[in-house]
């Protein structure tokens, strides 16, 4: 369980520096597909060095309808 862990940690430190390496924290723009971004970069981990660059285009959250 243990080791799990520490893993666990490794892989979200390793997808925070490919975020930062692609400078996803810079720059005065903070808007849902940029935090979604960087939240998909950071679970990726390692995967971002073997060629997976994953990308939040936009943000639609759903807002309930009235009902009739």
């Amino acid at each position: 369980m243990r080791i799990g862990s520490v893993l666990l940690v490794i892989w979200f430190i390793i997808g925070a520096l490919a975020a930062y390496q692609r400078n996803y924290y810079s720059g005065p723009e903070a808007n849902c597909a940029k935090s979604g971004t960087i939240a998909v970069t950071i679970l990726a981990g390692p995967l971002n060095y073997v060629g997976v660059n994953p990308k939040i285009a936009s943000c639609r959250v759903p807002v309930p309808q009235p009902s009739k």
